[in-house]
């Protein structure tokens, strides 16, 4: 199922590892703290589980968020350029 990823985690080491987590289960970075792709039920699993290690701090939060196929229809891309992905050359971490 389509899912997507959106996440707040405060410190820079754990949002890299995080990010690089999320890319290896094949989810494309969508904007700087979100990734979306297909998982099946078993991946989705154990993407949590692997993910869960990340929210240390009370202010961490990742939320983990199916998409079914109208919710995706439906939905709208609002920005200046046009584009809805975020391309990982212009991504920089600070």
């Amino acid at each position: 199922m389509l899912t997507l990823v959106v996440y707040d985690i405060h410190d820079d080491k754990r949002r890299q590892q995080l990010a690089r987590v999320l890319g290896r289960f094949g989810l494309t970075r969508v904007q700087y703290s979100a990734f979306r792709g297909d998982l099946n039920p078993n991946d989705k699993e154990v993407l949590i589980r692997k993910v869960t290690k990340y929210v240390e701090d009370e202010i961490d939060c990742i939320f983990v968020i199916p998409l079914c196929g109208r919710c995706l229809a439906t939905s709208e891309v609002i920005s200046k350029n046009g584009r809805m992905l975020v391309s990982e050359s212009s991504v920089e971490i600070v």
